[in-house]
C-alpha cells in the first residue's frame, strides 16, 4: 500500500504492516488510497448486512445483456493481472517488473509475457503469433448432435496424466481466475478468436513473426479500450461522469501523474468494481439444450461454476461438496452441450443483424439485474474454487460474496461512503436513502444498532450500490467517478493507449467511430452464425 507499507493480517484478521523488502518492492502490486482510512465493521453487522443483501427478493432487470456482466469480470481481471508473480528469482528486466506490477487495461490476462518468454509460450500455437484454443468433450445429451468434439470452442486445457483431476482441467491461459465461471470462460475465449482473426487479416499485409504478433496485439488492445470507453463503461456509469473524465480528464486519482505507473486505488478494487456482484443472474436461457423451455432445463448460476475448471468438474449434477473436492469428476473438458450462444449474452441488432436474434420460444436472450444493493441468492453459497479454497474446510457465512466483500473493505479499514462523497464533493446520501433506497435490499431484519453503525460508516460498497439504485440503476457521483476515473488511468498507462493517442480510431467496425462488444464477436466469428451459436436452434 503507497505510504504504508505491506499490509498483512494475524490470524485474528487484525491488520499490521512493515516495510517492503527490496525484492517486493520492486515488485508488489501496488495499490493506494484515493480517500482516508475508514472504521472497521463489526462483524455481527457484516453478517447482518450480507444476509439482507442475499435475501433471495425479487430483483428487476435491467436492459443492459446479460453478457456485459462478465466482460466486466473479464476487465477486472485484465486490471489486476500480475505477470512477473512467477519470476521471482529468475532474469527479468526492470521495466517488465514495474508495468507488470501496474493496473493497465492491455489484455495481460490473454497475452501474459508474450510468446518469447519460456513460461508463457506455452499459452501459444506453434507459430508463436497465434494463441491456442481447446477442443470440447463429447456428450449424450440430449442427441446425437452434441456427441461430437469441436475445436476452438473450450480454453486449452492442460489435460495429462499427473496430479489431480483438478490439474488436468486448468486453463492454459495467463490468469486462471477467467476459467472460474463459464460466461467468463467462453468471453476469454472470445478474446483468443479476436486476436487469432486479427493475425490472419494482418498477415495478408505481409506481417509475419514478431512483427505479425506485435502488430495484432496492438491493434487488439486498441480496439478494446475503445469498446470499453464507448460501450461498456456508459452502460454501468453515469455517461455525463464518463464523458467528463474522457473529455476534461481525472480530477481525483492521480490527476497529475501521467509518466508515472499507475497505483490500483483500494476504493475501487474492494468497493466501486464490485458492482457487477449485483448484475448477476440466478439462471440464464444458455443454449438451445439449457432454457426454460429446452430438454435440459435453463442454465443455474451453480451449473456455470461447475462447467469450467478452476471452481468445477465438468460433471453434470455436481453439488457444491463434490465442486470443493479437486478430485471429484472425470471429465477434463467441456461438454459440447455447454458451449455459449452469444446470441443469448449480447443483443446483435445494435450491429443490425436482427438475424442474430434468439427464438422467444426457447427463452430468449438475458438482461443482467440491474445495479442495486441486491445479489441473487445462490451468492450466499459459493463453491470453495471461486476464491480458492478447494479442499479446506470454509465456514458457511464465509461463502457469502457479499459478506466477503463487506470483510475485505473492513480488513483494509475502507473509507465510508460519507468519506467518499466528501472528498469528491458531492451530497451524500441521506439516511433514509440508505436505510430505504429504492427496491433494493431490505434493512427491517437488522437491529436498530445496526442499522445505526450503518448509517453512521456507510460501507462504501453497499453505498456505491445503494447510489446505483436511487441513480436508475447506473454508478453515480461517487461509485461512477471512482470507476471512469480508474478506468482513464489505466487506459493511460498502458503500453498502448487510447488516452495517449487520441487521434486513433477504430477499423473494425461498422464506422470509425463504432467499435462495441458485438463488433468484437461479429469479427473474431467471422460473422458467422454458426460460430457465435455452434449447437444451433
Amino acid at each position: 500500500m503507497v505510504g504504508e507499507g505491506v499490509l498483512e493480517f494475524d490470524a485474528d484478521g487484525e491488520p499490521t504492516t512493515r516495510r517492503p523488502l527490496a525484492v517486493e518492492e520492486l515488485r508488489r502490486f501496488r495499490f493506494s488510497r484515493l480517500g482516508p482510512k475508514g472504521v472497521r465493521t463489526d462483524e455481527e453487522v457484516r453478517i447482518a448486512l450480507a444476509t439482507a443483501l442475499t435475501a433471495g427478493v425479487p430483483q428487476s432487470d435491467s436492459t443492459i445483456p446479460a453478457g456485459f456482466t462478465y466482460l466486466g469480470q473479464f476487465v477486472d481481471h485484465d486490471l489486476t493481472m500480475d505477470r512477473t508473480e512467477a519470476l521471482l528469482g529468475d532474469d527479468v528486466n526492470l521495466g517488465e517488473l514495474l508495468q507488470g506490477r501496474s493496473p493497465a487495461l492491455d489484455l495481460d490476462s490473454v497475452y501474459g509475457r508474450g510468446p518469447d518468454d519460456p513460461r508463457d509460450r506455452v499459452f501459444y500455437a506453434e507459430d508463436g503469433v497465434q494463441l491456442k484454443v481447446g477442443k470440447t468433450s463429447a456428450t449424450t445429451f440430449p442427441d446425437d448432435r452434441v456427441n461430437v468434439e469441436l475445436d476452438g470452442f473450450d480454453l486449452p486445457r492442460r489435460g495429462g496424466s499427473g496430479g489431480t483431476a483438478g490439474d488436468r482441467r486448468l486453463p492454459l491461459i495467463p490468469d486462471p481466475r477467467n476459467d472460474e465461471n463459464l460466461v467468463v470462460a467462453q468471453t476469454h475465449l472470445a478474446f483468443i478468436r479476436f486476436h487469432n482473426r486479427v493475425v490472419e487479416e494482418l498477415a495478408l499485409k505481409g506481417l509475419s513473426g514478431r512483427r505479425l504478433f506485435a502488430a495484432a496485439r496492438q491493434h487488439v488492445t486498441r480496439h478494446y479500450q475503445w469498446m470499453l470507453r464507448t460501450d461498456f463503461l456508459p452502460r454501468v456509469v453515469d455517461p455525463a461522469i464518463v464523458e467528463d473524465v474522457f473529455r476534461d480528464g481525472r480530477r481525483f486519482f492521480e490527476p497529475r501523474e501521467h509518466a508515472n505507473r499507475p497505483t490500483m486505488p483500494i476504493e475501487f478494487s474492494v468497493a466501486a468494481y464490485r458492482l457487477g456482484h449485483s448484475m448477476i443472474r440466478g439462471a440464464y436461457q444458455w443454449n438451445r439444450v439449457f432454457n426454460s423451455t429446452g430438454p435440459g432445463g435453463v442454465g443455474t448460476l451453480l451449473a456455470l461454476f461447475t462447467f469450467t475448471g478452476v471452481s468445477g468438474n465438468f460433471q453434470p449434477g455436481a453439488t457444491i461438496p463434490d465442486l470443493d473436492d479437486p478430485d471429484s469428476g472425470t471429465v477434463d473438458a467441456l461438454p459440447t452441450n455447454w458451449i455459449a450462444d452469444f446470441r443469448r449474452l449480447y443483443d446483435f441488432t445494435e450491429a443490425d443483424r436482427p438475424d442474430l436474434v434468439p427464438p422467444a420460444a426457447t427463452g430468449g436472450g438475458n438482461a443482467a439485474k440491474r445495479i442495486d444493493s441486491l445479489l441473487v441468492d445462490p451468492l450466499a453459497q459459493l463453491p470453495a474454487g471461486t476464491f480458492g479454497g478447494r479442499g479446506s474446510a470454509v465456514e458457511p457465512i464465509e461463502r457469502n460474496l457479499a459478506f466477503r466483500n463487506l470483510t475485505r473493505a473492513s480488513m483494509v479499514r475502507l473509507a465510508s461512503g460519507q468519506q467518499m462523497a466528501e472528498l469528491l464533493c458531492v451530497e451524500p446520501l441521506t439516511e433514509e436513502q440508505i436505510l430505504v433506497g429504492d427496491g433494493g435490499a431490505d434493512l427491517g431484519s437488522l437491529t436498530d444498532r445496526q442499522r445505526a453503525s450503518v448509517v453512521a460508516a456507510t460501507p462504501l460498497w453497499f453505498y456505491v450500490l445503494r447510489e446505483a439504485e436511487l441513480n436508475g440503476g447506473l454508478l453515480g457521483p461517487v461509485g461512477g467517478r471512482i470507476t471512469a476515473e480508474v478506468f482513464h488511468r489505466a487506459m493511460e498507462g498502458s503500453r498502448t493507449s487510447i488516452v495517449r493517442s487520441p487521434a486513433w480510431r477504430p477499423s473494425l467496425g461498422p464506422d470509425s467511430e463504432t467499435f462495441r462488444m458485438t463488433d468484437l464477436l461479429l469479427f473474431a466469428s467471422e460473422g458467422k452464425a454458426d460460430l457465435l451459436n455452434p449447437l444451433g436452434d
